[in-house]
Order: structure tokens, then C-alpha cells, then sequence
């Protein structure tokens, strides 16, 4: 049960990217949610850098939308997660997939929403890390139930 009346997500990249190439799937859904005030979406200086550095190079023709996106909406930017934190969790996932994992952990999201199979298919990384971790498309269904 989400303790906030309005979710804080914490999104990994492909989402984001993904949202933005594809604005009718459930990733494009959960940014318009976010654009529209319904959710608070804290993703980690790591994430920004990857999803500005994808866009630019696979979907330059959504640079304008990601900076809409960034200009008006309330997006929280958490600092990265230290080495020391990453190299902990490198040894229950990928060490690129433990330093997104560190820095949501230290943002203490509501859920961690990601199509990474790494985090989805390993129920050991939720249960050792205390994340509610979801693809984006059961969020939509926990959201539908919700309203």
C-alpha cells in the first residue's frame, strides 16, 4: 500500500526512455501521470545522464519533449549512490544495475519502476534491498486499482 496520496517513483532509464519513445505505453503513461501531477518521480544523477546521453543518440527528435518534461515538471535528481554502497550490491546484481539499485534504495522511493529483467526476475533484490520494485506496466494496473 503506497503511504503517500500521490506515489514517489523512482524510475530507471529505460522507462524514461522508453516513455519517451513510445508515449502510449506504460511508460509514456507513467510520464504523463508525472507531467500531470499525479506522481513524484526522484531519479538518480546517473539516470539523468544515461537517458540525456539514449536520447540524444537513438531519438534526437525527443530532445524537446525530454526538455519539456525536465522544464515543468518537479522531477527530484538524487545524488548517486557512493562506490562503497554499489560494490555491496554488485554481488546480488549487474555492478551497472547495483549503482541504480543503491540509488534508489537512498532515495526511499514508494516503488523502483524499471523493465530491467535484472531487477524483475530476481525476487531476491527486492527482499534484500526493501523496494517495491514493479515493471511499469503493473504500476499502471496498482494505479487503476487505486482511483
Amino acid at each position: 500500500m503506497c503511504p503517500r496520496a500521490r506515489p514517489r517513483v523512482f524510475l530507471d532509464s529505460n522507462v524514461v526512455f522508453s516513455g519517451l519513445y513510445s508515449p502510449d505505453g506504460a511508460p509514456g503513461i507513467i510520464l504523463q501521470e508525472f507531467a500531470e501531477g499525479r506522481l513524484s518521480v526522484v531519479i538518480s544523477q546517473q539516470v539523468l545522464e544515461e537517458v540525456v546521453r539514449t536520447v540524444k543518440y537513438k531519438l534526437p527528435g525527443a530532445l524537446p519533449a525530454l526538455r519539456t518534461l525536465l522544464m515543468n515538471a518537479p522531477l527530484e535528481v538524487s545524488k548517486d549512490a557512493a562506490s562503497e554502497e554499489v560494490v555491496g550490491w554488485a554481488e546480488l546484481i549487474d555492478k551497472g544495475d547495483a549503482a541504480i539499485l543503491a540509488a534508489a534504495i537512498a532515495a526511499q522511493p514508494d516503488y523502483l519502476i524499471t523493465g530491467d529483467k535484472h531487477f524483475l526476475d530476481n525476487p531476491n533484490v527486492g527482499k534484500k534491498s526493501g523496494l517495491t520494485i514493479i515493471s511499469p506496466a503493473d504500476f499502471l494496473k496498482f494505479l487503476e486499482k487505486e482511483h
